[in-house]
């Protein structure tokens, strides 16, 4: 189960992006050890999980990868002041997927590598008051 967040073109009203958002859990020992140590002692850790971003091929590499990215960021940022969530948490569907994510600041969990997040903490820095 996911919500569903959509872009559309505001001429053609056509998709042209989305990205979903769902509450997710990573284990503790998942985390690395400088970043667990600073985190309550229990086994499962709330997260966000950014399930899917998707952008139309016809519009690959046009800058709505990141508007998405931003806008999952802000979102996920927002609800974790209500609901508790440590990081935003992604999937890379591949090495481009994943070379897209770090560069924007996402750090790789050690023993799942093409999975990454970002602490809330460092989306917070993306959204000063």
């Amino acid at each position: 189960m996911a919500a569903c967040f959509v872009m559309a073109d505001p001429e053609s009203n056509v998709v042209v992006g989305y990205y979903t958002l769902s509450a997710f859990t990573v284990a503790a020992k998942e985390v690395p050890a400088e970043l667990a140590r600073k985190l309550p002692k229990y086994g499962q850790i709330p997260c966000t999980l950014l399930g899917r971003l998707a952008v139309d091929r016809s519009r690959a590499g046009s800058g709505i990868e990141a508007m998405l990215l931003i806008d999952a960021l802000r979102r996920a940022l927002l609800h974790a002041e209500e609901v508790a969530s440590w990081a935003v948490i992604v999937d890379a569907k591949d090495e481009a997927a994943s070379r897209f994510y770090t560069r924007h600041g996402f750090l790789k969990l050690p023993d799942a590598p093409q999975r990454l997040f970002l602490p809330m903490a460092t989306a917070a820095m993306l959204f000063p008051d």
